[in-house]
């Protein structure tokens, strides 16, 4: 599905529910994420269930999904924020009802394991979503930890973010190309193929692609698994993160002239670099759902071309 749903843009004074749908998290991190949405302008809540722990997830699948949905169908709430990624968001998936997603919308902000949840609101909900800054080591550590601007562009203005490229993009392939903007955590989206979550892109889409602390091997091994589904071939371009931490040990060889490598004969433009989710510097915020343009020549960029909220 085609995302046909866009969330309420958020305003000064709003209410932000913090939630955990993946593992736990450090709560002096979480009281720092706390104090920099205040900061924003907006109003923390959160329930005493947020702090449930069961070994390495939040809690229970069914407490995570309770507080999860009580958030959202909360009238005073106008976002949903994940306090961290880690696993476990999967596990939701089977006690959400699209439809109560729907008559609600609002906005969804996270990555990493959350890359679960972005994209069943792309697909089976019709809703645009946001891979951008969760509480743990985002919020938390404020302008060091996610850029404030292409956050405050994406979710609080109903007119199109622009360009949301940093410093440090490079083309890998020229080119420019148009679509869907869609993707997330590599990981997460080679996880979900052969379930009734699978990732499912619309041809002629600009995938974006994640990951953190995956060797070279794995890179090409989750890339290859993406070309032989056919989802590489429904791409029009590829946007990726910096892959950090992806080198072999010793140095060679590269996540970066893995992915060359691997995508030898993408035929579209290839990014590589984009400072979204998983980032060494302050994670960019970038809306799944909506059209937008890869330039990758004379200047690397991705460019939101709509709104991603109203």
């Amino acid at each position: 599905m085609r995302p046909d749903l866009k969330p309420r843009a958020l305003r000064a004074g709003d209410r932000v529910a913090i939630v955990a749908p993946a593992s736990p998290f450090a709560r002096d991190q979480f009281d720092a994420g706390v104090t920099e949405l205040r900061q924003l302008g907006f109003e923390p809540v959160f329930s005493e269930e947020v702090f449930r722990r069961t070994e390495y997830l939040a809690g229970p699948a069914d407490v995570r999904a309770r507080d999860f949905v009580s958030a959202w169908t909360d009238p005073s709430i106008a976002a949903v924020v994940a306090a961290r990624g880690g696993y476990g968001s999967v596990h939701l998936l089977p006690l959400l009802d699209a439809e109560v997603i729907r008559r609600h919308a609002k906005i969804f902000v996270g990555y990493s394991d959350n890359t679960s949840l972005l994209t069943w609101f792309n697909q089976v909900c019709g809703l645009v979503a946001f891979h951008g800054p969760m509480i743990e080591g985002r919020f938390a550590r404020g302008a060091d930890g996610y850029d404030r601007d292409s956050f405050l562009r994406s979710v609080g203005r109903a007119e199109p973010a622009g360009e949301v490229a940093g410093d440090g993009v490079e083309a890998l392939k020229t080119g420019e190309a148009r679509g869907l903007l869609v993707g997330g955590t590599l990981t997460q989206l080679v996880a979900s193929l052969g379930t009734p979550f699978a990732f499912d892109p619309e041809p002629g889409c600009v995938l974006f692609l994640d990951d953190v602390a995956e060797r070279p091997y794995r890179l090409d091994r989750m890339l290859t698994q993406l070309r032989l589904s056919g989802i590489l071939g429904r791409a029009s371009a590829i946007v990726f993160n910096g892959l950090p931490g992806c080198d072999e040990p010793g140095g060679t060889p590269t996540a970066r002239n893995t992915v060359r490598q691997v995508l030898a004969d993408f035929p579209g433009p290839i990014l590589y670099g984009l400072a979204s989710g998983h980032a060494d510097g302050p994670t960019l915020t970038l809306p799944l759902g909506v059209d937008a343009r890869v330039v990758a020549d004379p200047r690397p960029a991705l460019v939101i071309e709509e709104a991603a909220v109203q």
